[in-house]
């Protein structure tokens, strides 16, 4: 059954993940630890359904109170006509204005997602950050951004411009189903396995900070008993990092 089909490749990309991006999940965790322990914030973006990973860190319980949304103005699924927000992601410049409009700084950390990475919104973006001297973390996938060419002037996609590649396992196209009689493959994979990724870079993250004797700024649930409690001591201890309130 096609359904089968769709759980054992979501599975196995998930398996991919877990055992391929060991190394650079340790090695972002490290940068975000390092941006926590040194005062700085951090931000996410991504357009369209992309930004559905960055949304996942965001105020979210057992997620970091640090992480600000840089919203994807223009290419949100709340846009009408929807089509407009493929076309938003390509205007050369937009994701350099983005960032400018952030208050990101030097020091602190991007996370950026991008399954195909070719686009001028999200390359823009990280030439900023890096100009900035931000650290750059980019959520992509290498076969799908190997398989196309930059739709920047630069040539360069997301994966050259980033400090650390999280691969999403995610094949050219994103959809990794066929169904008989359907000429498009089906059962995207790229919110799946970018929501693990980022899930997975979190709980690294907590363990550094704790290593070093910093309380993890992590949401609790605020529907558990004592969670409003503890969520608003944590947020006011780090309030001048927290720019979404």
């Amino acid at each position: 059954m096609p359904m089968e089909s769709y759980f054992e490749a979501a599975t196995a990309a998930l398996q991919k993940i877990r055992t391929g991006q060991r190394d650079n999940l340790q090695k972002a965790a490290g940068i975000v630890a390092d941006a926590i322990a040194g005062g700085k914030s951090l931000f996410a973006f991504g357009a369209s359904h992309s930004f559905m990973v960055a949304e996942e860190m965001v105020y979210r319980t057992g997620g970091l109170m640090l992480v600000n949304p840089i919203y994807p103005h223009a290419m949100n699924l709340s846009v009408r006509p929807v089509t407009a927000t493929s076309r938003f992601e390509r205007i050369p410049g937009f994701g350099r204005e983005l960032l400018l409009s952030s208050p990101a700084s030097a020091g602190d950390v991007l996370i950026i997602v991008s399954t195909s990475g070719r686009n001028p919104v999200v390359v823009d973006m990280a030439r900023a950050a890096r100009e900035r001297q931000m650290k750059v973390i980019g959520v992509t996938s290498v076969e799908y951004s190997s398989a196309v060419s930059s739709r920047d002037s630069s040539g360069l996609k997301l994966v050259d411009l980033c400090d650390v590649v999280l691969d999403n396992a995610a094949p050219a196209g994103d959809a990794a189903v066929e169904v008989a009689g359907c000429p498009q493959r089906l059962g995207p994979l790229s919110s799946l396995t970018g929501i693990a990724l980022v899930n997975a870079l979190t709980v690294e993250v907590v363990e550094l900070c704790l290593a070093r004797g910093i309380e993890p700024p992590v949401f609790m649930s605020a529907n558990l008993d004592g969670g409003d409690e503890y969520n608003a001591r944590l947020l006011e201890k780090y309030r001048n990092r927290i720019h979404y309130l």
